[in-house]
């Protein structure tokens, strides 16, 4: 059947279901529909030129005569990435308007590689490692280390030249060949496992301590803040009275110093 020797091109061609939905402007149920006709003179013909035109063909005779080279699959994957971009663009352009056009394709290349990755592999590893990814980002901030570390493997990826140095450039250098040190000695099978795990002891005690003193902190704000708004007369923290609040909270944390 012709759907079974598009199948097979498409699985040759590295090409996924979700992407080819997402480039036809189909939900994934739908293609797979489309894919169970026994013939492209069922699919709707716009669907048909799409698929046609990214395969490079006129008609669905030309499939057989397919021949998936290196320099074929390029060309196609770049069809494929500009459909697949337009069509995403046109969904969420109206959330980007704040942000100039490279901002815009960042986010979107973004927003498009989390949903595909989410949408091909629904397992639990996949689902925690960009929870992880998440909880990375909200910390981005916290410390320059974190982004040193980003810029380290995208260098160790080849996204990047080894020798760019968009932060601070001592300390990047630095932490970059600390970074490579350590990644050389786990790659060789790390240090003694009674050292491992000694280092990895003091892991643990550093993020106790460090939980320990996020907790001590909160409870301390909260009580700035229920005693703030006794001080103040007041029974919540609303937009009205929220800077007013805050103010107070700061004047009784300064009398404890």
């Amino acid at each position: 059947m012709i759907m079974n020797k598009l199948n097979d091109l498409l699985n040759e061609l590295g090409i996924s279901k979700v992407r080819l939905a997402k480039y036809l402007g189909v939900s994934r149920q739908m293609l797979y529909n489309y894919l169970a006709m026994d013939s492209f003179e069922e699919w709707p013909k716009e669907k048909c030129v799409k698929l046609f035109s990214l395969l490079n063909i006129t008609d669905e005779k030309e499939i057989d005569k397919i021949n998936p080279t290196g320099e074929y699959i390029i060309e196609v994957e770049s069809r494929l990435n500009e459909g697949v971009k337009d069509t995403t663009n046109r969904e969420i352009i109206a959330d980007l308007k704040g942000f100039n056009k490279r901002e815009q394709e960042l986010i979107t290349d973004i927003i498009n590689l989390l949903k595909e990755k989410l949408m091909e592999d629904k397992s639990r590893d996949t689902y925690n490692t960009y929870l992880y990814l998440y909880h990375y980002l909200q910390s981005m901030e916290t410390n320059d280390e974190l982004k040193y570390l980003l810029a380290y493997m995208s260098k160790a990826m080849g996204f990047t030249d080894a020798m760019e140095f968009v932060y601070n450039k001592e300390k990047q250098f630095i932490f970059e060949g600390i970074m490579f040190s350590a990644m050389t000695l786990y790659n060789n099978g790390g240090s003694s496992k009674k050292k491992i795990a000694e280092a990895h002891d003091r892991f643990v005690k550093d993020i106790e301590q460090k939980t320990e003193e996020k907790l001590s902190r909160t409870q301390e704000l909260n009580t700035a803040k229920v005693q703030a708004l006794k001080e103040l007369g007041y029974t919540e923290v609303n937009a009205d009275n929220a800077k007013e609040v805050f103010e107070k909270i700061a004047e009784i944390q300064l009398r404890k110093v």
